[in-house]
């Protein structure tokens, strides 16, 4: 008798590590290679993903389009690889990319130049290898998006369906696009449906710090890939995703050629499980002294002054989907110099296989005038006034009974476990109360400030506007932020609070809280037939 996958899941003769998700057949764990196809480190050249073009502006705003399907691209040499990537106006891309081009929007307030953005999302991907519809939903990572627009789990876009979403794009700072359907978040930002949002407003771009050319996306994932090339997702019993395949803009190990001058990094951590430490250093397989990466931004923008992270005894630790802007000054290194950023690792990662140590490598490689300055202040950062505080919360972050969970609840889409007025001030304790896991939480909506970990101040460079905060083991964060208000106005309604190893989020660490009362519904401007679509 001939049993479906669906009626084997039922009946419990399929176990969690059967769930390796290539594009073509499945395969479970035991019978793939140990290890991904060994390839030459620092042999591929680095790219900058392009940057999207508006298909039209207006007075105010900006429109975009980008269709979600699937492609075949090399990303291994000499094998070809199908991801769920991104098309859309790009000069001279044909097929989709992973990760998807940059947005650049210009932001702040309309009487300094800021504009909004529509962005068209098309699904055009069809089905898995199950033959299910492949059901996606986008998130404007760290944008205070109305919550029709926010990316809500359950606010789904079927194949064939396409959904506007509408962006103010209130703040500066480096944020991101990504896949965020319910249950499915992880293994479809593995397949590649992530991409880079870039909001500069006026002040910032009046200050000296390296533009244009100088100005660099660094996306860094983890893969995993079959000796043919296919990509494999295994969420390891539903616990964590890792691959052996460090990328960086979709290149594995890649070689960047510089010049003798400043160059601005923008590092998003895009992996669905795997923490990085970062650190700048001469020598591929160890630390060596003195060499600096100059943090200047977090999550949620500059900080109010730049941070020196000097090897060998400081690194840059990036949780995933957080994101930190630093400055690396190659002028300090002779031509012919290779410096390599190396991922140190850390407590919460599995690191075992030595490759993931270093992720990419600069070749100085020539001369170049340098206008640019890292300034000595760079943005203020107004602190958050305790005396406004009109409430503390806590959540814990645990597992128990298989489960994902926080206080003790797991997903449900009519369930609201916070209700802050807006324009109130509120301390939330976000509580790892075990070890084995860490968990990097991020809240939609708000931007937040770190007041302390374990009753510790926050490292310098955690001590800016946040949205995700790593919450390591037996760790209690107190962090703190002001509901609903954004460039003087209110936004009510229901968001989402979840960790971001993705893997943790599907099962199901993920929960609602309301802003006000009487918001506008996160389902009120839903997915339509693309058979009804008018020009932008």
């Amino acid at each position: 008798m001939k049993i479906t996958r669906r009626e084997a899941l039922r009946l419990g003769l399929l176990g969690g590590s059967f769930l390796l998700l290539p594009l073509g057949n499945q395969k479970p764990a035991w019978a793939q290679t140990r290890l991904s196809p060994q390839i030459q480190r620092f042999e591929l050249s680095f790219h900058k993903p392009p940057v999207l073009e508006p298909v039209r502006r207006d007075a105010t705003t900006d429109y975009y389009e980008l269709t979600m399907e699937k492609s075949l691209v090399e990303i291994l040499p000499g094998l070809m690889t199908e991801i769920w990537g991104y098309k859309g106006k790009i000069p001279s891309i044909i097929n989709g990319i992973s990760p998807g081009p940059t947005i650049r929007q210009r932001g702040g307030k309309r009487s300094d130049g800021g504009r909004q953005s529509v962005v068209r999302f098309i699904n055009q991907l069809g089905k898995d290898a199950n033959g299910e519809d492949i059901q996606t939903v986008t998130h404007l990572h760290g944008m205070a998006s109305l919550p029709q627009y926010d990316g809500h789990a359950e606010d789904l876009i079927p194949p064939g369906y396409f959904k506007d979403y509408i962006y103010p794009n209130d703040r500066a700072a480096t944020i991101w696009y990504h896949d965020h359907a319910i249950d499915k978040t992880s293994r479809n930002v593995y397949m590649g449906l992530a991409g880079m949002y870039i909001v500069e407003d006026q002040y910032e771009l009046s200050l000296p710090l390296p533009k244009g050319d100088y100005d660099v996306p660094l996306i860094l994932q983890d893969k995993f890939f079959a000796t043919d090339g296919e990509l494999i997702f295994d969420d390891r019993n539903q616990r964590s995703s890792y691959g052996d395949v460090i990328l960086v803009n979709g290149v594995p190990w890649p070689r960047m050629e510089v010049a003798n001058r400043k160059y601005r990094f923008r590092a998003l951590n895009a992996s669905a499980s795997r923490n990085y430490q970062l650190a700048l250093s001469r020598d591929a397989q160890s630390l060596t002294i003195g060499d600096k990466l100059i943090v200047i931004g977090s999550d949620g923008g500059l900080l109010s002054e730049p941070v020196e992270i000097t090897t060998p005894f400081q690194n840059l630790r990036i949780g995933m989907a957080e994101r930190y802007e630093f400055i690396i000054d190659f002028s300090q290194y002779p031509l012919g110099t290779q410096l390599f950023l190396r991922n140190v690792g850390f407590s919460g990662s599995i690191d075992n296989d030595a490759r993931t140590h270093a992720i990419m490598r600069f070749d100085v490689v020539r001369e170049e005038p340098d206008d640019s300055i890292v300034p000595d202040r760079l943005r203020a950062v107004e602190p958050i006034p305790l005396s406004e505080v009109a409430r503390t919360r806590t959540f814990r972050f645990e597992r128990n009974q298989g489960q994902w969970k926080i206080n003790n609840k797991t997903w449900d889409k009519n369930r609201v476990d916070a209700n802050p007025g807006a324009g109130d001030v509120e301390i939330w304790n976000l509580v790892n109360p075990g070890s084995g896991w860490v968990h990097p939480v991020h809240i939609h909506l708000v931007d937040l400030q770190l007041l302390d970990r374990n009753g510790i101040s926050p490292r310098p460079y955690e001590k800016g506007w946040k949205d995700v905060f790593h919450v390591g083991e037996f760790e209690t964060l107190r962090v703190i932020a002001k509901f609903g208000t954004r460039d003087g106005k209110y936004i009510q309604g229901k968001f989402m609070m979840h960790c971001h190893n993705l893997v943790h989020e599907d099962h199901s660490m993920m929960t609602l809280f309301e802003v006000g009362k009487g918001g506008p519904s996160p389902f009120s401007a839903p997915a339509q037939p693309v058979s009804t679509m008018l020009p932008l």
